[in-house]
Formats: structure tokens, C-alpha cells, sequence
């Protein structure tokens, strides 16, 4: 989709916001990955109770933000006519969830969504077309395909403009960086605060340092993060949050906005490794102000064992796991802020 043709999108968009009291802090809750289940290519893979209860453990983090974001990995369709082709179904990761499954979603408080990955396409245009009617029906924001790159609206009176990317054919390409950087620009113009989701980066354990180069997987190229994340904020964005490695990464403040590289697997049910570090994910609490200058962050942690929920650590592993990674990959935080062992982040005055 052609530059001029996005921001005739973010003028129409802005044209529909309703406005209200403003607030002076926002919070924002986001996650990761979320796939309730497939039904592809039986209803194996889908949880024998509903699907809403897979939120239940944690709903109360959820549901108390101005902002709920994560990741829909992957479509939400009742028709699999166009499901991908394979040599063997068994190895082949469709990940189709019920159109019914889009208010589960709601229930538990989402109300922005990057549908911007590598499953998105999985069914192909009939499962892209289906999930964008499920969510709207629902009243949950979406964006990051080529047919829908942004979306702006006002909750609060604060203006929002939000936009994925993705290195995946039909999505906005996160390796476009030039190209991403306009739109954050053109969306800052008419926000006051831009939140851009990345899905991005090499998938699993062995990929979960933030390189500051360019990542190769599966052979493909899935962009560079650190560069990606400098360069939206440098546009304009406000709050840049990743995912896509099916793990968790490091953290960063930069010009007074916050990253988050990676979530990992918030609530995967089915047909995703959760074992080890695979299991284990951020649930951030973010708050900016108005203007979108990090205030504080607070990480709840939280596990997966297969085929269940995800629940709280008490043992608050991947606190310890941000630590380490923050201290690893990025040692010029430890002068920026701090990450203390009860999950808060803030900044070092």
C-alpha cells in the first residue's frame, strides 16, 4: 500500500474520533502472543472448556487499563477452504481460532490487537477478512495488514494512533524502515500518543538477546529490532511493544519511551513450545503521560504449562530473566532506569 494512500487512512480515521476529558496518566496493559487454540486440522487443539476461562487467572490485570494490547497469533475463522498447503497436516502450524472465540477477547479487556505476524495469513484472504469482522463486532482496534496498517480513536480525550508490523507478506513490513517511519509521523501529527507493535526477530530460546543487527530465521529476514524501535521513536512513536520469538526479551528506554523487544507466549494453548523460557512471559503494566513520556512500568509475572492457562509466578521468573537480559543487552540502562526484583521499572533521576 502506497504512503499517501495510509495517511488519506489516518485523516479518515481521525475524522471519526469522539473526544473527551483528557487524563494526565495512561495506562497501558500489553502481552504478547495469544493463540486460544486451533481448530485446524480438528478440534484437537481446542480447549475443552470455553475459551474465555483461559484468561480467568489473570483477568484482573487485564481489565483495569485504559490500553489492553497483545498479539492475535493467528485468524479467527469458521471456513479453512484456503488453509495453507503442507506435505504432512501434522506438522503444519495453522493456528484458526472460532470467530465465536472474538469475545473472549473482549471479555478479558483487550481492546487494541496487532493481527501484523506470520500466522496471519494461514487461511488466506477468507481468514483475513473473518478476523477483522469478528474483532470489529466486538469494538476491538486492530491494524498492521496492508488493508488496514493503522487505526486511530480517542478514549479519555487522549487521540491514540496505533500501527503493527510484521516481515510477512500482506502485513507492513517491518524491514521497511523509511516507509514504517512515515507513518508513525503522519499518526504523531494527529495523536498525542502512537503505540506501534513489531512482530519480529528469530523464534526460540537461542534468539532472545536483541542483536542491534539484522535477524535471519528459518531463512528468512525478520528485520532489525533495536534499529527498528530507535528509528519509530526518532518518527514519533511513544510506546514500541514486540513480540514474535516466542520468548521474552530485554527492555529499553530511549528519548524518555519505553521498548519492550519481545512478550514472548502470553496464552498459547495448543501447538506452541511452552517448556522452559518458552513458558515464561511478561504481563506489562505501562504508564506514560500525555504526551507519551515513560513514567513507570511494572512486570507481573506470569507461566504456562501446556494445555493450561497462564497463571501468575510467584516465583517471578522472567523478572529475573529481564533483568539479565536488560543488564546484557543493553548496559547503558543500568544510568536510565532501574528494574527492582518486585517487577517495577522507573526511571533513575
Amino acid at each position: 500500500m502506497r504512503i499517501k494512500t495510509i495517511i488519506v487512512l489516518i485523516a479518515v480515521c481521525v475524522s471519526l474520533s469522539v473526544f473527551a476529558q483528557e487524563k494526565d496518566v495512561i495506562k497501558i496493559a500489553a502481552v504478547g502472543d495469544i493463540m486460544l487454540g486451533t481448530a485446524y486440522p480438528n478440534g484437537e487443539f481446542l480447549p475443552k472448556v470455553s475459551p474465555c476461562r483461559q484468561f480467568d487467572p489473570l483477568r484482573k490485570y487485564l481489565t483495569n487499563a485504559d490500553i489492553t494490547f497483545g498479539n492475535l497469533e493467528g485468524v479467527l475463522t469458521d471456513n479453512m477452504s484456503q488453509a495453507k498447503k503442507c506435505n504432512d497436516p501434522k506438522l503444519c502450524y495453522l493456528f484458526g481460532m472460532p470467530t465465536s472465540y472474538a469475545e473472549s477477547f473482549k471479555k478479558a479487556g483487550f481492546n487494541v490487537l496487532s493481527i501484523a505476524n506470520n500466522h496471519v495469513g494461514d487461511f488466506g484472504d477468507i481468514g483475513r477478512a473473518s478476523t477483522q469482522k469478528a474483532l470489529k463486532e466486538q469494538g476491538i482496534r486492530f491494524a498492521g495488514l496492508l488493508s488496514c496498517p493503522i487505526d486511530t480513536f480517542t478514549i479519555d480525550g487522549i487521540k491514540y494512533g496505533f500501527c503493527a508490523f510484521a516481515p510477512n507478506r500482506g502485513t507492513v513490513d517491518v524491514r521497511d524502515i523509511p516507509a514504517a517511519a512515515e507513518i508513525v509521523r503522519e499518526l504523531k501529527k494527529v495523536s498525542d500518543i502512537v503505540i506501534v507493535s513489531f512482530h519480529a526477530g528469530g523464534e526460540g530460546a537461542k534468539f532472545q538477546h536483541v542483536t542491534r543487527q539484522t535477524e535471519h530465521c528459518f531463512g528468512e529476514n525478520r528485520g532489525n529490532v533495536y534499529e527498528f524501535a530507535h528509528k519509530m521513536i526518532d518518527a514519533g512513536a511513544d510506546v514500541l511493544l514486540g513480540h514474535g520469538p516466542h520468548v521474552t526479551r530485554a527492555v529499553e528506554v530511549y528519548k524518555n519511551r519505553f521498548i519492550t523487544y519481545s512478550m514472548g507466549n502470553f496464552c498459547t494453548y495448543s501447538r506452541v513450545n511452552v517448556s522452559g523460557v518458552n513458558g515464561l512471559a511478561p504481563l506489562f503494566h505501562i504508564y506514560v503521560n500525555k504526551k507519551g513520556e515513560f513514567q513507570k512500568a511494572q512486570i507481573i509475572p506470569t507461566f504456562q504449562v501446556k494445555g493450561q492457562p497462564p497463571a501468575l509466578d510467584n516465583e517471578k521468573r522472567v523478572i529475573t530473566v529481564i533483568q539479565n537480559l536488560t543488564k546484557t543487552d543493553f548496559p547503558e540502562m543500568s544510568k536510565v532506569i532501574n528494574i527492582a526484583d518486585d517487577g517495577w521499572i522507573t526511571p533513575i533521576k
